[in-house]
């Protein structure tokens, strides 16, 4: 993917959760001092009336995208890219709510890496704007996906472990179809290794 339009400079890193689009994020940021949207920072309070439930887990589906502020999330990116500033919210996942806010800044010629579970949902919407780069799932082997997923979620202390470990492992069952999505909404699947590679290129092809 490349993008011709200088406007066009935000990367969506999408993919299954634990699927290391975040650590992706983090060693692009390292390298080129890109800035990062965490996306996932535009979940909404775990007592907003509009979450949707799961009947399986008997809790706010937290997988389902509805759980997402997805204008919110399309409205910070659009204005980093055109001002090169924009407030976005801090969001503490073992409290299911925003508690905090922050300004992220971004320099005339930087990439924006837009990364989150919902990703792929500010695709089409951002395409529309004139400002999306390249969008990608980043994937791995579910197993995998499953092991890195509950190893960070235990150490972050996000949910009790037994809502972690069910969750995780619905998350493994769904992951097939959760990539097959973002597909469908505009991502390219790809490793992690090889679109860091593409994104380190001189021309960001």
């Amino acid at each position: 993917m490349s993008a011709a339009d200088p406007r066009a400079r935000v990367v969506v890193l999408a993919g299954p959760s634990g699927s290391g689009k975040s650590r992706l994020a983090e060693r692009l940021h390292e390298a080129h001092g890109w800035p990062i949207v965490r996306l996932d920072d535009f979940y909404r309070d775990q007592d907003d009336p509009a979450n949707p439930r799961s009947a399986e887990l008997g809790m706010v589906d937290w997988d389902h995208p509805g759980s997402w502020n997805l204008d919110a999330a399309v409205a910070a990116v659009c204005e980093l890219v055109e001002t090169g500033s924009t407030l976005t919210p801090v969001y503490d996942i073992s409290r299911s709510r925003a508690v905090s806010t922050t300004t992220l800044t971004a320099r005339p010629d930087d990439l924006v890496l837009a990364e989150g579970i919902f990703a792929a949902e500010v695709v089409a919407p951002l395409r529309a704007a004139g400002v999306l780069h390249s969008a990608w799932c980043i994937h791995h082997r579910p197993f995998v996906t499953f092991v890195r997923r509950l190893v960070r979620d235990l150490a972050e202390r996000r949910k009790s472990p037994m809502v972690l470990v069910r969750r995780g492992l619905a998350l493994m069952r769904a992951e097939p179809e959760v990539i097959r999505r973002q597909v469908e909404l505009g991502a390219e699947a790809a490793r992690a290794k090889d679109v860091e590679a593409r994104l380190a290129a001189p021309s960001h092809d």
